[in-house]
């Protein structure tokens, strides 16, 4: 094994010896940072409000943060596969993380985890696409229905896809609270969860009051991180699987968003 092998896997021993209070723990960073962003968009908005930034200066800098984060989650889960398909360093990484976990996570830590993986099955994510689109179109928001549809069955598509390009194989799971098939990488229950729930979030900011934004904010983040973290703990996918499905949800999330804001934008201006 290399040196960078063989530091990958302290790391990765070390991580799952620790995992259940370091979940907590980015957790905690992660709902800060949401705060922190949604702090910044307020400000935004309100200056975009008393017309200190010009209505088409702030449509082009929320797309220019869209692309910047549709990059950057490009390039985390190209990193990922380069470094999948190069050797065995991280597979070891992964695997050592794997059995760390198998010993240290407790039983009834377990338990709840296996109740929360599944708020991104499919038939719940199916089910969640169904009810909201036609609530939206009885509420007379055929475009954001049509854009809620396309980011959750666009993503389902893209997850598949991508399962099938790389063919990897799950972590052996035979004591696992759930049950798991088809190819590992990359997370579809990670990317699932950051789409339909980053979508549900960019329609409370859309359509719920103010003071409701950041509560749903929080709680898109607090899900999908819970569910991606929740497929590592079960052992039903290794963490490079979790953090890829992170990775290609959120720059499919960006695109979505993107997009909407930028159709929705050029309606405005041929009204």
């Amino acid at each position: 094994m290399s040196a960078d092998g063989e530091i990958f896997t302290q790391w990765a021993l070390w991580v799952g010896q620790r995992a259940l209070p370091l979940f907590f723990v980015l957790l905690a960073l992660l709902l800060a940072a949401t705060c922190a962003c949604w702090w910044i968009l307020r400000r935004c908005t309100e200056a975009r409000r008393q017309q200190t930034i010009s209505p088409t200066l702030f449509v082009g800098l929320r797309i220019m943060v869209g692309c910047a984060i549709i990059l950057a989650g490009a390039g985390v889960f190209a990193l990922l596969a380069r470094q999948l398909g190069a050797g065995e360093a991280l597979s070891r990484a992964d695997q050592a993380l794997t059995d760390a976990l198998r010993v240290s996570m407790p039983r009834a830590a377990l338990q709840v985890f296996a109740t929360l993986t599944h708020l991104a099955d499919t038939a719940t994510l199916t089910g969640l696409c169904i009810v909201m689109a036609l609530a939206l179109i009885a509420l007379g928001r055929r475009w954001l229905a049509l854009g809620w549809v396309v980011a959750l069955a666009g993503n389902g598509l893209l997850n598949q896809t991508l399962k099938q390009i790389f063919s990897r194989v799950r972590p052996l799971h035979p004591d696992s609270f759930v049950l798991a098939q088809g190819f590992s990488f990359p997370s579809g229950h990670s990317s699932g969860a950051v789409v339909a729930y980053g979508m549900l979030a960019y329609l409370a900011l859309r359509l719920l009051p103010a003071r409701w934004h950041l509560p749903a904010l929080v709680a898109a983040v607090a899900l999908a991180f819970t569910v991606g973290a929740s497929r590592l703990f079960l052992s039903v996918h290794f963490a490079s699987d979790v953090i890829a499905g992170f990775a290609s949800g959120t720059a499919w999330l960006a695109l979505c968003v993107t997009s909407i804001e930028l159709i929705r934008w050029l309606r405005q201006r041929t009204v």
